[in-house]
């Protein structure tokens, strides 16, 4: 197997939370970590998290945007996201969402909503994606904010109805839900993304050469199709645009965890 750096792509790279910082492993390009979202909502969510996203780890590329779609159960006389919004100030603290956990960024996309809008509702965490969304078609829970693949069969059925999606565009995979922002809650983003970082001791050549080799990849046509049929963007761009984009992050979710009251775990 070729072992240029960009080899680390089927390599040692562990999928979830983050690695120690510390951990003695050499910072030589062959060992990364796909972080995500709870990078950044880690570092408000967690009283003394074990790592600084920005401080331990060199940002090397963002590789996809996902979007969490607020659906609704059929029942709830909500169709658009303005009559939601009016139906959860009519009825204050009467309405609930689903999430796959306390944390998530599932959740934060309710908090943002709520702080966003000014509304009162009410989160229902559970251990898993799968059981929430299993209770929401059930109509024990009145919505859910999921990620676009777990959500399409189910809105596409009619067993859930989409009320809107919270990345800046529309989503291929579904095509007629509108964002956010086109449904008039202006500014509203609220994503799952994937990136690649490294060890933050690496060096800056390796840094580069892996953000230009996965770059191409993410660029290919074979690839992009994969990923946007399986309802995700395939992002890249530059390492500085990627921590830039961890730091609005981070100062976005740690406004939405203090304007919810959600106390540091």
């Amino acid at each position: 197997m070729n072992r240029g750096p960009y080899a680390c792509l089927h390599g040692r790279i562990p999928m979830n939370g983050a690695p120690a910082p510390h951990s003695g492993t050499p910072p030589d390009g062959y060992t990364l970590f796909m972080g995500g979202a709870s990078n950044a909502i880690n570092m408000t969510l967690f009283a003394k998290p074990p790592y600084e996203t920005l401080r331990d780890f060199a940002p090397v590329v963002l590789c996809v945007k996902g979007a969490n779609v607020l659906s609704v159960h059929p029942s709830l006389p909500a169709k658009t996201l303005k009559e939601l919004i009016a139906l959860a100030k009519a009825r204050p603290g009467q309405l609930n969402f689903a999430s796959s956990g306390i944390g998530g960024s599932n959740q934060m996309a309710g908090e943002l909503l709520k702080m966003m809008a000014g509304i009162n509702m009410v989160h229902v965490p559970y251990k898993g994606n799968a059981p929430a969304l299993v209770d929401t078609i059930a109509g024990n829970v009145h919505m859910i904010f999921s990620g676009v693949p777990a959500l399409v069969p189910h809105i596409n059925s009619g067993r859930l109805h989409a009320i809107a999606i919270g990345s800046l565009k529309r989503f291929q995979a579904i095509p007629a839900v509108p964002t956010f922002d086109e449904a008039g809650l202006k500014g509203y983003e609220a994503t799952t993304w994937f990136g690649l970082f490294a060890p933050v001791k690496t060096s800056k050549d390796i840094v580069a050469r892996l953000n230009t080799e996965v770059g191409k990849i993410l660029s290919s046509a074979d690839i992009k199709g994969r990923f946007i049929n399986d309802g995700l963007e395939p992002i890249g761009g530059t390492q500085e645009q990627f921590a830039r984009f961890i730091r609005e992050e981070i100062d976005k979710y740690a406004k939405v965890i203090k304007t919810a009251g959600i106390k540091p775990l």
